[in-house]
C-alpha cells in the first residue's frame, strides 16, 4: 500500500545527514561533557560548537541559547519564571495558543493569582494588534506570549510589529516560534522577542531536543535544580548526540530554505487547485497565503463523516490531522477552530494538511482519490 505523510506540522521524517550526524556522535563522543579528561571535553566541545552553529543561523549570541528537551519544557520555564523571578503580575495571550501556554498560564493564575488577558482573535485566525495595544495601555508588569506561526492553521503573527508594540510599553515578548524555526527566517538582531523556542522534530532533527533562546541579562532562574550544565539554567547531563542531530538539522534546513520553501509552496498551491476541481465548496480556514507547509481546510461532506474521516484516510495509507497532535485522541473540537469557526462549521469534517520536501503532487492525487471514495 502506498503510504503518504502530510502531518509534518505534528512532526517530521529525520534527515539522513541528520541520523549520520548523530551516529557519529553517540560512537565517538560518549563522554559526559562535565568530564575534565579528553573523552567529556570532545563531548563538551560538540555542544559548544552546535550552540554557536544556531546562534548564527538566528543572528544571536552563543550564551543567549539554552538546551532543553523541547518547545514544552522551554514555554513552561520561561512562563513560569517570567511570574515566579522577574515578577510578572499579568500575562497578555491569545485562545489559539498551544496548550503548553495555555495551561501553564492557567496553572500561574491560580497559583500565584497573576492576571491573564486573552487578546481577541479575528475571523482569519490573526491577531488583533489594536486590542493588543489597548491592554498594554494598562500599565502593569507584563508579558506577553503569542506564537508565531499557528500549528493548526498555519496563521502568521507579525514578530516585527508585535515586538515594536511590546517595547512601546515596556511588555516583556515571548514567542512560541516550534512551527517557524528552520522553515522561514528569524534575525534576532532585526526583531525584539526577549524568549523563543524551537522543538528540533519540528525542522527534521530529533525528538527530546530542542532549545531556548533568552536574550541577555533576562534575569531568567531555572526550572530544574542539579548541576551547572547550560550555564546553571538547565540541570542534567547534556543529550550530546541529539544536540548535534539538532544542529546539523538546522543548518540544512537553513542551507536548503529557499529552494524547500519554493518547493513545498508549489505542493501546496498545487492541493488548493486539486481541492477546487474535486471539491468546489471545501473552504480553507484562515487565509489562503498564510504559513506555506500548513493548510486546514473544511470539506463540503455531511457531518457523520466527520468521526471516520481520519481512520478512512489512515486505511488508505494516509497520514493527515484535525489538529494538533498533542490532542488528537480528543473527541472535543479543537480549541484553536473554536475561537475561529461557528458552531455549524465545527461539526463539519475538517483536515490539517502539513506538507515537507519529502512530498510531492503523486502523494496529493492519492489524498483527493481517497477523499472522493468517502
Amino acid at each position: 500500500m502506498k503510504k503518504v505523510y502530510l502531518d509534518n506540522a505534528s512532526t517530521t521524517a529525520m534527515r539522513p545527514e541528520v541520523i549520520q550526524e548523530m551516529i557519529k556522535t553517540m560512537t565517538d563522543d560518549f563522554g559526559n561533557p562535565s568530564s575534565t579528561h579528553s573523552f567529556g571535553r570532545n563531548a563538551k566541545t560538540i555542544i559548544e560548537l552546535s550552540r554557536k552553529n544556531i546562534a548564527k543561523h538566528l543572528n544571536c549570541s552563543a550564551q543567549e541559547i539554552i538546551f532543553v528537551s523541547g518547545g514544552t519544557e522551554a514555554n513552561n520555564w520561561i512562563l513560569r519564571s517570567a511570574v515566579e523571578d522577574l515578577k510578572v503580575e499579568r500575562i497578555i495571550t491569545s485562545k489559539t495558543e498551544h496548550h503548553a501556554v495555555l495551561y501553564t498560564v492557567l496553572a500561574l493564575q491560580s497559583d500565584y493569582n497573576i492576571q491573564v488577558d486573552y487578546v481577541k482573535i479575528n475571523t482569519d485566525g490573526s491577531i488583533d494588534l489594536t486590542h493588543l495595544s489597548n491592554l498594554l495601555s494598562d500599565e502593569k508588569k507584563t508579558l506577553v506570549s503569542l506564537m508565531h506561526v499557528n500549528n493548526e492553521t498555519g496563521t502568521i503573527l507579525s514578530l516585527d510589529r508585535v515586538g515594536v508594540i511590546c517595547k512601546q510599553y515596556n511588555a516583556l515578548f515571548h514567542s512560541d516560534t516550534v512551527q517557524s524555526v528552520g522553515k522561514t527566517e528569524i534575525d534576532l538582531q532585526k526583531i525584539s522577542p526577549d524568549f523563543i523556542v524551537a522543538s528540533a522534530h519540528k525542522f527534521h532533527g530529533p525528538k527530546g531536543i530542542g532549545f531556548a533562546f533568552v536574550r541577555k541579562n533576562s534575569g531568567l532562574q531555572p526550572l530544574l535544580f542539579g548541576g551547572e550544565q547550560e550555564k546553571g539554567l538547565r540541570a542534567g547531563t547534556e543529550a550530546v548526540h541529539q544536540i548535534a542531530g539538532m544542529a546539523k538539522a538546522l543548518s540544512v534546513s537553513y542551507e536548503n530554505l529557499e529552494t524547500e520553501r519554493e518547493y513545498i509552496s508549489g505542493l501546496k498551491k498545487y492541493l488548493i487547485n486539486q481541492l477546487e476541481v474535486h471539491f468546489p465548496d471545501f473552504r480553507i480556514v484562515g487565509k489562503k497565503d498564510d504559513f506555506y507547509n500548513i493548510i486546514n481546510i473544511i470539506l463540503p461532506f455531511s457531518k457523520d463523516k466527520t468521526s471516520m474521516l481520519l481512520f478512512s484516510l489512515d486505511m488508505k495509507g494516509i497520514a493527515v490531522s484535525r489538529g494538533s497532535a498533542c490532542q488528537s485522541g480528543s473527541i472535543k473540537p479543537s480549541h484553536v477552530l473554536k475561537e475561529m469557526l461557528s458552531e455549524t462549521d465545527l461539526k463539519l469534517p475538517n483536515l490539517r494538511i502539513s506538507f515537507s520536501h519529502y512530498n510531492n503532487q503523486e502523494d496529493i492525487d492519492w489524498m483527493i482519490e481517497s477523499l472522493k471514495t468517502i
